[in-house]
Parts: structure tokens; C-alpha cells; sequence
């Protein structure tokens, strides 16, 4: 279970104070040895990035040829402070990252060593700004999407699941968590069968997906309606990338305080946990290579979908 890691690291970030390091003394204490922490100044102010690598046992770090997995926890920040006081509900991302990187770091230190290694990333702020959406208030950021891609996405990852509050929309109406079928290079692929069968069996629930439109696998910047942040880091990379959305059955501003289901986030650190041990041990596959190269020997690349626009 990681219901303490959980708890633990709510009651961590949930504080005006909270920075990297902080939340880095924190996973040292759970058994994390590889950890980096950067501060990135943006227009709106400044964020912490911090990045946990749990090495597996025939991970590429030890020699071996074990896949590669990112849990990315995409957010604009913790808290929108002194507009409001508080953990938000927009920090449910952050909140899975880091809790998923204490329970993996604590299960090495004990020995139990997943096959491939996990590399894991968000940023820490307790005070970001806010902006209009509809139908309810997004959360902004410190710092751009390209700017979080470039901190978040490892570029040697062989897959990535990206972690976002996703309760500010019509589309998805349930309380727990929702999965994305699967986005790389442009293509919106069938819903992983392998990451179905996870989630079922950590929910105890049957799946539940998060319908997906061209347009919200496109870059931020371009003027068009996205759900929200839950794809831009698909955008960054040629791996397949499946959202881990954080859902209500009533739309929840980002912005809003109170709005943190502790047991919706235990259910997508678990969830996390899980994939990252499947995975590594190739055990569970995020798209059907084949198909994917039949879609793009009949079709064409999409990789345009990964690009700002322009002709």
C-alpha cells in the first residue's frame, strides 16, 4: 500500500514554504540516492523542478537493457496563493509524482528492486497564478509548457505516464482516476489492453478512459481548446505517452482548495507503481508496434501534431 507515502507527502506539499529541496530531504528519507533539484524563473515567478531516478536491477544505469519508464506529474502548482489559501486541487499531480517516487525508493532500499528503471519529475509551487477556462478556472504556471516538457520529460524514456488533475470538464464524470489511450508522434492509438487490466485490478473498477481530441494532443500556444496540460508532454517526445488523469464527477476548478480525494490519488500512485513494474519487466505494453507502423506506412507520419503549426 502507499497510503503513508500518500499522507506523508500531502501534509508535505501542502505548505507555503514548501520548495525542491524540501521535498527532496523527503524522498532521501524514503531511500532515494538519485535526485536533482533546479530552480527555472519564468514570467509569472519561479518553480522548483525536481527529478528521481529509482534505478532497476537491469535498468540501462546498471548495464542492463531493461525499458525505461517516466511518471511525469504535470501541474501548474500546489497552491494559488494569496488568491487562495491552501493545497489545490491542480496539485493532485504533483502530489501522485512524489509519493509514487517515495513508495519506489522505498521498496528499493528494501530490496525489492523493479527490472527497469524509473525516472520521475514534476515542480514544486505553492504560490502559482491563475487563469480563465471553461467551463471552470485553469491553474497557471511559474514557467511555459516548453520550459516543463524540456525539465520533465526524460528523452530516454521508452514510455511516459503523465499525471494531471483532470476535473475541470464534462467528459469524464467519475470519481477515482481515468487512463488515455495511448499518443505517440501524433497518432491517438487504442487504449493499452496491458494498462487496462492494471487499472482494473488496483481500482477494483472497471476502466474507465479519458475520451482524447486531435486537438488536446496539439502544443499549448495554438489558440485552441485543450482539456487541459494531461498530453503536452506528448509533444516532446517520440515514446508513447498514456495520461493517468485525476477525475470527479462534477467539474472542480484547478484552483479550487479542499478537492484532493487522497483516495482517487492512492489509487494512481498504486496504478503507477504497478505499470512501472510490469513494464520494466515487459510484462506490459503501452501501443502495438506493428500497428502503429502500419498506420504510418498507409497514412503518413503525424508527427505535424507535435509541432506549434505553421506551414
Amino acid at each position: 500500500m502507499s497510503w503513508r507515502h500518500v499522507i506523508d507527502a500531502y501534509d508535505l506539499l501542502d505548505d507555503p514554504s514548501v520548495n525542491g529541496e524540501a521535498v527532496a530531504e523527503y524522498l532521501r528519507a524514503a531511500g532515494a540516492r538519485e535526485i536533482e533539484v533546479s530552480t527555472v524563473e519564468g514570467d509569472k515567478g519561479s518553480t522548483d523542478f525536481i527529478r528521481v531516478v529509482v534505478p532497476g536491477s537491469a535498468g540501462r544505469r546498471s548495464g542492463g537493457s531493461a525499458p525505461t519508464l517516466a511518471v511525469v506529474g504535470r501541474l501548474g502548482g500546489l497552491g494559488a496563493r494569496p488568491e487562495q489559501i491552501g493545497f489545490v486541487s491542480d496539485g493532485d499531480g504533483a502530489l501522485v509524482a512524489v509519493a509514487a517516487a517515495a513508495k519506489l525508493a522505498s521498496m528499493h532500499s528494501r530490496g525489492d528492486v523493479l527490472a527497469g528503471d524509473v525516472v520521475l519529475a514534476t515542480h514544486i509551487c505553492p504560490d502559482a497564478p491563475t487563469r480563465p477556462h471553461d467551463p471552470v478556472p485553469f491553474m497557471d504556471s511559474p514557467v511555459g509548457i516548453a520550459e516543463m516538457n524540456a525539465q520533465e520529460v526524460d528523452p530516454d524514456a521508452d514510455a511516459v505516464l503523465s499525471v494531471d488533475t483532470t476535473k475541470g470538464n464534462r467528459i469524464c464524470n467519475h470519481l477515482g482516476f481515468a487512463i488515455s489511450p495511448t499518443v505517440k508522434e501524433g497518432w491517438i492509438l487504442r487504449t493499452s489492453e496491458d494498462l487496462m487490466a492494471i487499472q482494473q485490478r488496483v481500482s477494483g473498477q472497471l476502466p474507465v478512459v479519458l475520451p482524447l481530441a486531435t486537438q488536446d494532443i496539439t502544443p499549448y500556444g495554438n489558440d485552441v481548446h485543450h482539456v487541459n496540460s494531461i498530453l503536452q508532454p506528448a509533444t516532446a517526445t517520440a515514446a508513447p505517452v498514456v495520461g493517468v488523469a485525476l477525475t470527479t464527477e462534477t467539474a472542480v476548478a484547478g484552483s479550487a482548495t479542499g478537492a484532493t480525494d487522497l483516495r482517487s490519488v492512492d489509487a494512481a500512485v498504486r496504478f503507477c507503481v504497478e505499470v512501472a513494474k510490469d513494464f520494466g519487466r515487459g510484462t506490459c505494453g503501452f501501443y502495438d508496434a506493428a500497428e502503429f507502423a502500419r498506420l504510418v506506412e498507409l497514412y503518413g507520419p503525424m508527427t505535424r501534431l507535435q509541432q506549434a503549426g505553421g506551414r
